[in-house]
């Protein structure tokens, strides 16, 4: 804990408390399962690498388990939730339980697949009434960590990445075989498109399981803990062009690339010529290119 003050995690007891006191049923469409265990949070902190000059995005905040574990490391918390129950409690829950720290704490009501920087700037979301944090340098995040929401955690993650560039790493908290993929390298059976849009932004790797019992509800899926670091995407490349031979490279991915990529280049011989040109087989398959190879296709026929 932070010399600057400290905070009363929840346990069982107290997330059930919370719950009742909403009247809250967690619901299965928004991926609510909440952390109920003080050691799992201080391990994902600790793991996490946070320090006292980060700004941290935390998503899916729920009542509070990793926020309250947060705030005694961080310059800031930005909590982005996209249950207005919920978001109202949340500064509530930090002032009872983490008096000193509450300052340090900003939640946006907001969706998090359509959350932007200028929403975290200015404090404010979806309607919901903001929470302004005492300034404390950098308004936008350096990290993001959280529990992310396992039924929208690619296109959340992918869509922070894009939209917040000053983020420089993270670890999130995703369902097992999803961190599986996002940190599975060319060549293996793991490796898709998400795995190569992430290779885009950061390099991942897993950092170790999440057992179910930490959860309410108990989830029906394994969890696992994801970590990335930001990295320079390839040299001279455009984003959304190589996605778009990401997309149609996996979206046939039994196929070679010379047939998976001709409706993309118009053409099975269009497409092995952008092959050819990018230093690239026809006959590989997509699981075999890493983002730089992608990226160098998309070159090609620009």
């Amino acid at each position: 804990m932070s010399e600057h003050g400290t905070a009363r995690l929840l346990g069982p007891a107290d997330v059930r408390a919370l719950a009742d006191r909403l009247g809250l049923r967690p619901t299965k469409k928004l991926g609510q399962n909440f952390v109920h265990d003080a050691n799992t949070v201080r391990r994902i902190v600790k793991v996490a690498g946070i320090g006292s000059d980060d700004v941290v995005l935390e998503v899916g905040p729920g009542l509070g388990s990793l926020t309250l574990a947060l705030l005694p490391v961080a310059a800031r918390v930005h909590a982005v939730e996209i249950d207005p129950t919920l978001a109202g409690l949340l500064p509530d829950t930090v002032a009872d339980r983490a008096p000193e720290l509450a300052g340090r704490l900003t939640v946006t009501g907001a969706d998090a697949l359509r959350v932007t920087a200028a929403d975290l700037a200015a404090g404010s979301g979806d309607g919901l009434p903001a929470r302004p944090a005492v300034s404390t340098g950098s308004a936008l995040p350096t990290a993001i960590v959280a529990n992310l929401p396992y039924n929208v955690a690619v296109p959340v993650l992918l869509h922070l990445l894009a939209e917040l560039p000053g983020i420089e790493r993270g670890l999130v908290m995703v369902q097992a075989e999803v961190a599986d993929r996002l940190a599975a390298r060319p060549g293996s059976k793991e490796y898709g498109a998400p795995s190569a849009k992430l290779a885009w932004y950061a390099d991942a790797r897993r950092a170790g399981p999440v057992p179910r019992a930490v959860f309410w509800p108990v989830p029906g899926v394994d969890s696992g803990l994801l970590a990335f670091t930001r990295h320079d995407p390839p040299a001279g490349a455009d984003r959304a062009a190589t996605f778009a031979v990401i997309e149609a490279a996996f979206a046939q991915r039994r196929k070679s690339l010379r047939g998976a990529l001709a409706g993309w280049a118009g053409s099975p011989g269009a497409a092995e010529a952008a092959l050819r040109a990018a230093g690239v087989d026809p006959t590989s398959r997509a699981e075999r290119l890493s983002v730089a190879d992608f990226a160098s296709v998309a070159l090609a026929r620009s």
